[in-house]
């Protein structure tokens, strides 16, 4: 599926499989793909967001082929989703995390965004807000510079943020089927 180049370094972005378009950070993926042409691989899981026209681009890839992707990756990009952002530190990243913006109809809500900024704030992540502050921990990340992983206490923060994750993702996905399932019935009256 991806063709990586053992002599370049290898930049991961991974969008996931909301439903809701992130071609914001498409975009700025392409611009540094762009930017590090010959330099560095760009790969790209956009899921519903447009596809990329300078990175390489994969809508959708098995969880299997994600985790091997990410092992191999010398920097990871993501979105603010906590299962997301800990299959990323469980190998051994601080993730670069752009958090999905609701008001610009990337996500239903803000949960992203408050637990990007807390992880943050943790250190479990680099947080990016913009494309300037994506290209910037990207290159620190690929000279060597930028933040690691601390082994120690990782992984119990980590299981604790997963399971947090998982939470936010149930009520994100019980709401987003109660609002249809309104939706339906509003229909139906409107229909008679």
């Amino acid at each position: 599926m991806t063709a990586v180049d053992p002599g370049r370094p290898l930049v991961v972005a991974l969008l996931g499989t909301d439903h809701h378009p992130f071609d914001r950070l498409v975009d700025w993926m392409d611009a540094l793909a762009g930017a590090l042409e010959g330099r560095a691989h760009v790969v790209v899981q956009h899921g519903h967001s447009a596809e990329p026209r300078v990175a390489e681009g994969h809508a959708f890839v098995g969880h299997d082929h994600l985790v091997r992707l990410v092992r191999g990756a010398d920097v990871v990009v993501c979105h603010g989703g906590p299962g997301t952002i800990m299959d990323a530190r469980r190998a051994g990243h601080v993730p670069v995390c752009v958090p999905r913006d609701p008001a610009l109809g990337e996500h239903v809500d803000g949960h992203q965004q408050r637990f990007a900024e807390v992880a943050g704030d943790a250190g479990m992540v680099r947080l990016a807000t913009g494309r300037a502050d994506v290209s910037a921990a990207v290159l620190d990340a690929l000279a060597g510079t930028g933040p690691r992983v601390d082994e120690e206490g990782d992984d119990a923060a980590g299981q604790a943020a997963a399971r947090f994750g998982h939470h936010v993702d149930e009520l994100v996905r019980h709401r987003e089927r109660r609002v249809r399932s309104v939706r339906r019935a509003l229909l139906s009256r409107v229909h008679r």
